[in-house]
């Protein structure tokens, strides 16, 4: 973890009668009392991480569509330091379409899986020559026919290029939806729609990456930080992690080559608030059952 990293703004402190009252949410919790809970969860992430963002690199629609797709099984980081030669010697759907896939591969191996993705990737670029002269469509129903790129991929490119809002249902946000009482499904398309259905679909694109923020920094897969996470008071799955304070804040983990978030070349205005003095959850809240886990 880089020394120089603030940690996410915690938010004040609450008693432990309204710990215990929230952490029991899910069970008989109504509908009214569910949307409001996850709209204060969005509202809370958003003080936590005002900019929060995709973090891949790219320099338009096309790259992003790509190095989405790379990023399947492994970081946004590692991503990152593959796609600027990735780009510089293949800028566009007609260089990719017409690439040598061994150089295609040679570059693209450290992501892993790499003969596949390059199958998908010279797919999806020789499918927009094809079709769309080269460009990136702005439908989720024509992105989800090209090669590699399914509903996950389609809502980062439609949210971040077409502005057209959307959810990001990756394992960090399908397993912070259920630890957070949204769903219990593990299907992505029904994830989205059970909780697209919370909130504005205007919401939709910052809710997406502000719940992944929390799902690399602190609500991990097999050792979540409850004790330093500042959503704790709001968590029906409070008590899964650890929940000692000076040990959970050990466990803080931040995905990140570059500053802000996982970028090589970052945006300018700050990814994380200021840190403050973290409020100590209560110990006595009921434990969730556990979530399968991730590379997260």
């Amino acid at each position: 973890m880089s020394s120089n990293v603030t940690e996410p703004a915690p938010r004040g402190s609450r008693s432990t009668a309204k710990v215990v009252k929230a952490t029991k949410a899910g069970k008989g919790e109504s509908r009214l009392a569910l949307v409001r809970r996850a709209r204060r969860i969005n509202r809370e992430l958003g003080e936590i991480y005002p900019g929060a963002h995709c973090e891949l690199d790219y320099g338009d629609a096309f790259q992003l569509l790509v190095a989405v797709v790379l990023s399947a099984q492994t970081t946004d980081r590692r991503v990152n330091t593959v796609t600027p030669a990735l780009f510089a010697r293949f800028p566009d759907a007609a260089a990719i379409a017409a690439a040598e896939p061994a150089e295609l591969e040679s570059i693209i191996q450290p992501t892993g899986f790499f003969r596949a993705k390059t199958r998908s990737v010279q797919g999806l670029a020789q499918a927009l020559l094809d079709r769309y002269a080269g460009e990136v469509p702005g439908r989720l129903a024509d992105l989800v026919t090209l090669p590699g790129v399914g509903r996950k991929t389609a809502n980062v490119v439609l949210g971040e290029v077409f502005d057209v809002p959307g959810i990001t249902v990756d394992t960090h946000f399908g397993r912070l939806a259920r630890r957070f009482g949204w769903t219990t499904d593990d299907d992505p398309v029904r994830i989205e729609k059970e909780v697209g259905a919370l909130f504005p679909r205007r919401d939709l694109t910052l809710l997406s990456h502000r719940v992944i923020f929390h799902g690399r920094r602190v609500c991990h897969a097999r050792r979540p930080a409850c004790g330093a996470c500042a959503i704790a008071p709001l968590c029906p799955a409070y008590g899964e992690g650890e929940t000692d304070p000076i040990k959970a804040r050990a466990l803080l983990k931040y995905e990140m080559a570059g500053q802000p978030g996982q970028r090589l070349k970052p945006p300018a205005k700050p990814v994380l608030a200021p840190p403050t003095e973290q409020a100590e959850p209560t110990r006595d809240a009921p434990k969730a059952p556990k979530d399968e886990g991730d590379a997260g």
